[in-house]
């Protein structure tokens, strides 16, 4: 027999003022000075609210987070493997529906959100998060994006941007640009391969209200959410740790970061600049571009302008040939 699923609506937040006093990312955490993932997983907690269930797949915030048998949660939270958090979360949010209908469970379905790095989302974790997506299940996959495998010595990921130096793609004589590939979009991989996907959005750390509302949305919808948050990180960027924030802000006025919603089909967007400052402001400030020559500034100059034409929208990227010797 059929049973109504009772869901939660979150009403959402007007002002900075209204957010939320209390904490479910809570102080005893291990995470850098100036942590991105950090800032943006209290922001979520805070939006999500007490009736929560976080699935933290390996990455930063699992191994910053949970060190010696003490996590920093409030609320329930599960480990899961890098490769899986789209399943487990699949598991998670059917059991809720199995209690539910065998009368077992009363109350309001609890918030199921993933919480995975771009390797756990978009790389490693791409097709359990597809999974999850498919078959339509009510959760939030959300991508906290640092934009490289931070946890394990700051590696490419396939959303590293061009140009920047990491330990698997460093400059040198034969390639002085460090990084040869553009990164991957991944909310058009969502909105173009899950029509069960309703909501997709972009946030940033440097707009905490924007970014709890997204989440609020997102959590309000029945079915597959998915959102992108831009997180720096201090130390795979190589920058100081008092301008995260600061920096969140450039990549936002620079072009290299865009703030949207996709809903139903239509886009809209969000503290969009009336007029964007050259890429170079966004990059000088980071020791990972520090290496690069105006050629490889103007490369990522053009792949930005070409983005802007049409936010969010899919543009075509320089790709590199086939090869032709091994």
């Amino acid at each position: 027999m059929a049973v109504a699923v009772k869901t939660q609506n979150l009403p959402l937040i007007k002002k900075i003022r209204n957010i939320p006093k209390e904490e479910y990312y809570v102080p005893g955490h291990r995470t850098c000075a100036g942590c991105g993932p950090a800032l943006q997983y209290k922001l979520v907690a805070k939006a999500a609210g007490p009736n929560t269930i976080f699935l933290g797949p390996t990455g930063c915030m699992y191994v910053a987070n949970a060190s010696y048998l003490c996590t920093p949660y409030a609320v329930p939270w599960m480990h899961t493997q890098i490769t899986n958090a789209g399943a487990v979360a699949s598991g998670v949010e059917a059991a809720y529906q199995v209690l539910i209908r065998k009368g077992k469970w009363e109350g309001e379905l609890p918030n199921v959100i993933v919480m995975a790095g771009d390797g756990g989302s978009v790389d490693i974790g791409l097709q359990a998060m597809s999974g999850m997506m498919y078959r339509g299940h009510d959760a939030l996959f959300i991508c906290y994006d640092n934009e490289a495998y931070a946890n394990t010595g700051i590696q490419t990921s396939p959303t590293t941007p061009y140009g920047a130096n990491t330990t698997f793609t460093p400059p040198g004589p034969a390639i002085p640009e460090g990084k040869k590939l553009f990164p991957k979009d991944p909310p058009q991989l969502v909105i173009g391969g899950h029509p069960a996907v309703k909501y997709v959005a972009t946030a940033s750390v440097a707009y905490p209200v924007d970014l709890m509302n997204k989440v609020r949305k997102a959590l309000n919808v029945q079915g597959p959410t998915f959102l992108h948050i831009h997180c720096p990180c201090p130390k795979g960027w190589k920058f100081e740790e008092s301008k995260t924030v600061e920096i969140a802000k450039l990549a936002i006025q620079t072009g290299m970061w865009i703030l949207y919603e996709w809903e139903n089909g239509e886009y809209k967007y969000q503290h969009k600049p009336k007029e964007y400052k050259p890429v170079r402001e966004y990059m000088k400030l980071q020791g990972r571009f520090a290496h690069l020559q105006e050629a490889h500034i103007a490369k990522m100059q053009a792949f930005v302008d070409a983005k802007l034409k049409a936010p969010g929208i899919p543009v075509e990227i320089p790709v590199p040939p086939p090869r032709a010797q091994a």
